[in-house]
């Protein structure tokens, strides 16, 4: 029986796992698209944080809508919903010539994705035994390096050779496997143990993560999550384009942040192997630290090797953090407003990936040095390291509800 559990939690693991690495080749392709597009459509920095912002404006939405729905409609259906959304606008924007309908099909792309990460997370975690639920959730999210991986590699032999619209029409294949998924993939037992006797309305699912009970835990999610992702954002879709004012060619550049981001799987491994060893709050608050510090660093970098070496290391314990993150989150809250409470922590730090690009933009166009870009993007995610630290509590083998 065991055993049975086990294969069934490894057949899981790779079914959203999978969604999820299509998922990171998208964003991550978004970066070196984003470089690609300024050259090609000569775009001003204004209007490449636009294109990042946009994205996670869907987003915001996808994860409210989707983490309303999953509560009501169950996490399989959603999971599936999603990434179709997101493969069909995503190969449709390889066939644009202007930037009005790039934007466009990058709201529904942003609202697919944008709910997909949250529900698939939640679909996990009620899913595996209670001794390996962090240390799973913490592998599902390593597939997004996986992901970013083949979204780098296709950037740096594609994009210079065949366009920008290639790498677009290879990130739709998921279109196809979420067709695939619909087969034997199970909902999550505990959604079907609750469904029947126990359904409240959306705002009734809203007004309880607000109640006595859900205040705190939802207040500290909702700053987490905002700094997160508004440095992330900032960050990492900005990245290419960083390395291009730094002086390096575009295909150096793209040759630099590939080798930046091999070291995202080490982050997940390590925040994977001490998740259920130390805890969720130890791993948040150490590897948002140590995020903070290497972005300090890689903004005030002035030779290759310090800027290589702080990018590195901002990849290694930022994608650890968000391992962290997306364990946490759905420890949260019971059942019957886990997809609510996990949808809307996520759609509220999406704001914080919208306001990300669009500050970098304005910065940039305001002649602002990279360094106090990045000293920004530090202040953030310390913020949110201390949030964890005063107002968080820990969840390891804690049973869900």
């Amino acid at each position: 029986m065991n055993n049975k559990k086990e294969i069934s939690g490894r057949k899981l693991l790779g079914i959203a796992g999978m969604g999820w690495m299509f998922d990171a080749m998208d964003v991550g392709m978004l970066s070196f698209i984003i470089a690609a597009l300024k050259l090609e459509w000569d775009l001003t920095p204004g209007q490449m944080g636009w294109i990042g912002s946009i994205n996670s404006i869907g987003m915001a939405v996808g994860a409210l809508v989707f983490g309303l729905m999953a509560d009501r409609i169950g996490r399989k259906h959603v999971f599936i919903i999603t990434l179709l959304l997101f493969s069909v606008g995503s190969g449709a924007s390889a066939f644009t010539s202007t930037l009005t309908v790039f934007l466009v099909l990058r709201f529904f792309v942003g609202a697919g994705l944008g709910g997909e990460l949250p529900v698939a997370s939640t679909l996990v975690s009620e899913s595996v035994p209670v001794e390996k639920r962090g240390r799973i959730v913490v592998l599902l999210e390593s597939f997004w390096a996986g992901g970013w991986l083949i979204a780098a590699v296709i950037s740096y032999f594609v994009i210079p050779k065949f366009g920008w619209q290639a790498a677009l029409l290879i990130s739709a294949i998921p279109a196809f496997y979420a067709l695939f998924l619909r087969i034997g993939l199970p909902d999550s037992p505990r959604f079907s143990a609750i469904k029947e006797r126990e359904k409240i309305s959306a705002l009734q699912s809203m007004k309880k993560l607000w109640s006595k009970e859900y205040s705190r835990q939802t207040a500290m999610l909702w700053i987490v999550w905002f700094c997160v992702v508004f440095s992330y954002y900032g960050m990492f879709l900005w990245l290419p384009s960083v390395m291009v004012m730094k002086g390096f060619s575009l295909i150096k550049s793209f040759e630099y942040v590939l080798i930046m981001t091999l070291a995202q799987l080490p982050g997940y491994f390590t925040a994977a192997w001490c998740i259920e060893r130390f805890g969720r709050k130890f791993v948040l608050v150490v590897y948002l630290t140590g995020t903070a510090v290497s972005a300090y660093l890689f903004g005030s970098a002035e030779t290759t090797a310090m800027l290589m070496t702080a990018g590195i290391l901002l990849s290694f314990f930022n994608l650890g953090a968000w391992g962290g993150l997306y364990a946490y989150t759905p420890e949260q809250y019971p059942t019957v407003i886990r997809g609510t409470g996990t949808g809307m922590a996520a759609s509220f730090g999406r704001i914080g990936g919208v306001l990300g690009p669009l500050l970098v933009g304005y910065l940039v166009a305001q002649n602002i040095s990279i360094s106090v870009i990045f000293t920004i993007f530090c202040i953030s995610v310390l913020i949110g390291a201390f949030t964890v630290l005063f107002l968080g509590k820990e969840t390891k083998s804690k049973e869900l509800l």
